[in-house]
């Protein structure tokens, strides 16, 4: 049990360096894991003056960052257990903006099943393949606020040979 705590809280830690390392805007505007397991991921989105726009609710902006955190942090660590390397991009986003969100809000991806298995086949074969998947903005008492769909492209990556001789052509 014990062990169990403080895996969560070292990979808690991690998360965080990892978000001021390569993604200061989330670190910045205060966005945190709150649940990831086999099924689904839900990213906090605090309402702080970080992430608030002048008409006193979330900008549109941060809640587009957490929506695709909540989708690309199972992505990245689904293409991290891949024995090949592969690569993740953001092609196409579309957002609906519901209700004002003028208070905390969670994003929830429900698809990870499916961007395994794409990201699994993507690391098996040449094609690029892709995933439109839906992260949903809640409020505490579960109104629904945001709905962010992302579509992701996974392809395996080529591997590059080099050459230290110079060719004499």
């Amino acid at each position: 049990m014990e062990d169990k705590k403080f895996r969560r809280r070292l990979f808690l830690w991690w998360l965080q360096f990892f978000l001021w390392w390569k993604l200061p805007a989330a670190a910045f505007i205060g966005v945190r894991l709150e649940h990831l397991d086999d099924e689904r991921c839900v990213i906090c989105l605090p309402y702080r003056w970080r992430s608030r726009n002048p008409f006193r609710s979330i900008y549109f902006a941060a809640q587009c960052v957490a929506a695709e955190l909540s989708t690309g942090l199972p992505a990245w660590m689904a293409v991290r257990e891949q024995s090949v390397p592969v690569s993740m991009l953001v092609i196409h986003l579309e957002a609906s903006f519901i209700k004002k969100a003028a208070q905390p809000v969670w994003f929830t991806c429900e698809s990870l099943r499916e961007i395994n298995q794409v990201v699994r086949h993507a690391a098996e074969s040449d094609a690029a393949q892709t995933l439109r998947v839906l992260s949903i903005g809640r409020l505490l008492d579960g109104t629904e606020v945001t709905h962010v769909w992302i579509t992701w492209s996974f392809r395996r990556r080529r591997q590059t040979v080099f050459s230290l001789t110079k060719d004499k052509h």
